[in-house]
């Protein structure tokens, strides 16, 4: 049994590396700062998911296994209210940015200087 436990974990924390690779892969090759943020929250939760999936047949009891599905839960809270306040930050400043530049576009050539 401990030989069978001790695959699964090594599967699934091995799998959940690979969502954090490819999270860090897409915040880092995505070009537009939402995409960035969708790629990274939804990769990194999956990626904690699956590692506390593994580890949960390696603790000791009960208390512990419990400790660590409330960190997950907790990360998962944590991201998505994090997720909207980039987002909402990205959104804001880009709709300043276009804003100044409607601004800078109305105004005569010679008054730019």
């Amino acid at each position: 049994m401990s030989l069978i436990a001790d695959a699964f974990t090594l599967i699934c924390v091995m799998a959940g590396i690979a969502f954090f690779a490819a999270g860090t892969l897409g915040l880092v090759r995505l070009p537009q700062t939402l995409s960035r943020i969708h790629a990274l929250t939804k990769a990194d939760n999956v990626g904690l998911a699956l590692i506390v999936l593994g580890l949960l047949p390696q603790a000791a009891n009960v208390l512990d296994a419990a400790k660590m599905i409330a960190v997950w839960l907790l990360a998962q809270l944590a991201s998505g209210a994090v997720a909207q306040v980039l987002a909402e930050a990205a959104m804001a400043e880009a709709a300043m940015a276009e804003a100044k530049g409607a601004d800078d576009a109305s105004r005569p050539e010679e008054s730019r200087t």
